[in-house]
Parts: C-alpha cells; structure tokens; sequence
C-alpha cells in the first residue's frame, strides 16, 4: 500500500461494541443486494475485497442471517455429479478451505468427511459412477464396501439384517461442516470494514424498473436509486422478480431439521442416505444434527409437517441405533428454492442490471463463499463468471439442463 493510502472503511467511525454499524440507508448505491443472508454478505464481500465496488447496501427485511442462513445444517461438500456442479462446488470448497484466515475469524470449519450411504444394487451403481466422475474431475471421492464404512464411521450399523443393509458408501475426505453463525458474522464484519451498509429491517416492496433497465428499489424505509441489483433472497427471490416483471422456475418449500441433545464426541464424520431419507452430522458442541427431505408442498412457513420429522428420527434409528435414546432439543424450518433441474440460476436477468442468484435448494450453504465471489464477478463485469454460465436462466429455454436430482435426492 503506498504512502497516504488508507484501506477501504478507514474513515468510518468506530463501533467497539459491534461487529458492524447500523446506518441509515442512502437514497443511492452503486449496488443494492437484496437478501442479507450468506449468499448476500459474502457477494458484498467479495465485491469490496475483489472489485473494489464498496458502495453498496444489503437490505435484509428481518436481521442479517436470519433466514435460511440460520436454519440450514452446515454440511459443506463438492462431490456432485455433473462436471458444471461439481466445479461450483468444488471451487466454494476450496474457498472454504482458505476462508478462516481471508476473514480473520474462527468459522469451526472441520473437514471432518462426508459419507452418501448405498442400500441396493442401483444405489451402487449410481455411487461408483459418481465417484468415477468425480476422479475425472479432480475432486477427492472414494468407493467404500461396508467394512470401509465401518471403519470411517464405527456407529453406522451395517449389519446383513438390517432393514436397509449398507453394502457401502461413497466417501469425500475434504467435506465437512462449519459453524453458520460465524460464517455470517465474519462475512458481515468483512463488508462493514469496506463500507458496505447493511441495512436490517428493510424490507423491499417493489423494483424500479424504467427503459428495460433496473434503477432502484422501493422498500419499507424509503425508495433507494441503483445502478445495479443483486437478488440473493432464496425462497423468495421468485416474489422479488415479479415486482420486476418476469417469473421465474422456481418452487419454494420448507426444509426440516432438529438437533438432539448435547452427547459425548461419538458420531466422527457427516453420514447421508438417499434410501432412508436422513442425514446425520454431531455438531460442535455435542448435539446430534438431523435433517431430511423437502416437504411435498409448496409454501413460505418456517416449519412444516410433523410426520416429516418423525420419518427422519426413525430412519435415523435405522441407521444409528445407538442413538435410541437421545431426546430431541428443538426442530425449525426453512425454506428451499427449487429450479426443476435442482441446480441454481445465477448471472442476469431479463431486466437489465438485475441479477439473479437463486435456486440453491438445499445446497446453499456449502457454496456460501463461491456463490458470492461467482456473483460479485457477473455484477461488476456484467459478464457471466465462467462458472456461472450453464446455470444462466436462458437454460430454461434452450434445454442446456444440469440434472443434478440424483445428487440432491436427499437434502444436503
């Protein structure tokens, strides 16, 4: 840094007290990210950090990562199947991997591995072709038998007489969890510190629209100008591109999850299966960390159906029956956009300097840091990040689809 050059935010004022200040919001920005959630702090991250853009704003309606950034489970890993995916997911990953010390701040990032379950003869054959792909890739995954199951995971029952009998798993060593709150609070700090704005309880009620382009948001603490619009809003980005004029393929349903009681150190990895539709980590305090499906119908409540989660905690029995007798602490909802190829659309939008980052389903979390440095390029370049291309929205006309049901058969 040469001399007389201050970093970006040296000029705001202090706030010991806080991770980050509380402004007003301005009647204009450079650029407005709708949602302040993972997806939106860590796009406003990566616009400071690698564009140098820092007037910016994030407007939350509730309080910064109160959505589905507080609600997810916090597994975080790359071993999708097609190419597209994979490489989404894998360069997250590796951002994951680097984070910790970009950010300064202890994200219990714990690569602690990911196992996918295999009960039938299909569940194989599907398994070793992911893995094989995978490899092809670059990206660490192994094929598993039962005993190699066992021995990453001593707690899975595999024997021959259970209900849905493991004959094996794959396994991706790199995987693992993280603690969300910290990620959003460092990701939240980091913006604030360039002088970004993030602005909670502001809620925006309509999208400005004038010549085919974008030129600000109305929202519940004034109308706001902007010469570029990020929608990082999940479950809902859908409502937002309708007060713009265009719909979009997406379904919004809610996601359950519940955590047990706290429990000694017994559950050393992350443990998934498509077959009895349960996921399983042991999160850092202790808890037993469970989660399942989407609810079958479409709706914004932060809860769902009670069955679902009964259905959970008996296929978790299935596989786990040392936890027999662990009590439930609390469950909650959020809620999931799904596309109908259950890959994400990021880049533009029919609406000049409006853009689109949505679509994640159940697999927001993990591409938390790629999803914001894919989206910070295609804002300040107007240009699709490479990786962002096959998941344009135009793929919806084309037929240019990345299937990735299969991987996202369970949630994740």
């Amino acid at each position: 840094m040469s001399a007389g050059t201050r970093p970006p935010g040296a000029d705001l004022p202090e706030h010991p007290d806080h991770l980050w200040r509380e402004p007003d919001p301005k009647r204009s920005y450079d650029v407005v990210i709708v949602g302040g959630g993972g997806h939106g702090l860590a796009t406003a991250h990566y616009l400071a950090r690698a564009h140098g853009i820092t007037n910016v704003a994030v407007l939350e309606r509730g309080w910064l990562a109160g959505g589905n950034m507080a609600r997810n489970t916090t597994i975080i890993r790359s071993n999708y199947l097609w190419d597209e995916s994979a490489a989404v997911y894998e360069f997250a990953l590796k951002l994951w991997e680097g984070l910790e010390a970009e950010l300064d701040y202890p994200l219990l990032f714990s690569q602690r591995g990911v196992l996918n379950l295999a009960h039938s003869l299909q569940d194989v054959r599907d398994s070793v072709r992911r893995v094989e792909a995978n490899r092809l890739g670059g990206i660490d995954a192994e094929w598993l038998d039962a005993d190699g199951v066992r021995e990453v995971c001593p707690i899975v029952d595999i024997s021959p007489a259970a209900r849905y009998p493991v004959l094996g798993g794959t396994y991706q060593p790199r995987a693992g969890i993280a603690k969300h709150d910290h990620v959003a609070w460092a990701l939240a700090r980091s913006a604030d510190a360039a002088g970004v704005d993030l602005i909670q309880g502001c809620e925006v009620t309509g999208i400005d629209v004038r010549g085919g382009r974008v030129t600000g948001v109305r929202t519940t603490r004034g109308s706001i100008a902007a010469g570029r619009v990020a929608l990082c809003a999940a479950g809902h980005t859908s409502v937002l591109a309708a007060m713009a004029g265009f719909e979009l393929p997406l379904q919004s349903h809610p996601l359950q999850a519940l955590v047990s009681e706290l429990l000694e150190p017994v559950h050393p990895t992350v443990v998934m299966s498509n077959a009895v539709h349960v996921y399983v980590s042991q999160a850092h305090k202790g808890e037993l960390v469970m989660g399942a499906g989407i609810d079958a119908y479409t709706a914004y409540t932060q809860r769902g159906a009670f069955h679902v989660v009964e259905r959970q905690m008996a296929a978790a029995l299935e596989l786990f029956p040392v936890f027999a007798r662990a009590h439930v602490l609390r469950t909650w909802g959020g809620i999931v956009d799904v596309t109908p190829d259950a890959s994400p659309i990021v880049g533009r939008s029919p609406v000049a300097g409006l853009y689109l980052n949505c679509g994640w389903g159940t697999g927001g979390f993990k591409a938390t840091p790629g999803a914001g440095a894919i989206l910070a390029h295609t804002v300040a370049h107007d240009e699709p990040h490479p990786l962002a291309r096959p998941f344009s929205l135009d793929r919806f006309t084309t037929g240019a689809l990345v299937d990735e049901h299969g991987a996202a058969a369970v949630a994740h």
